[in-house]
């Protein structure tokens, strides 16, 4: 099944995060805003990797003094299309 997340970010520089995901495997990943090239290299590791590989990887980084960070906030959106269902 695909499903889709249009997620505002909090506290770190990329404005939103748009994620596809299609029967639990990261399918799209598009960061408005943020370190443009750091952004796309993520999107372009996770493509085809496990929603739960993701989180586990990324949850919890921080960048500087933030308290969360890019990626930390991409497993959150992720964490919250699971959650939907």
């Amino acid at each position: 099944m695909k499903k889709t997340i249009h997620y505002t970010t909090k506290g770190v520089c990329s404005v939103y995060i748009d994620i596809t995901v299609e029967d639990e495997i990261v399918r799209d990943v598009y960061f408005e805003g943020g370190c443009n090239g750091n952004l796309q290299g993520i999107s372009a590791l996770v493509k085809g990797m496990k929603v739960d590989d993701v989180i586990a990887r990324l949850e919890g980084i921080h960048c500087g003094y933030k308290g969360t960070s890019c990626p930390d906030q991409f497993a959150r959106a992720l964490k919250e299309l699971k959650s939907e269902c």
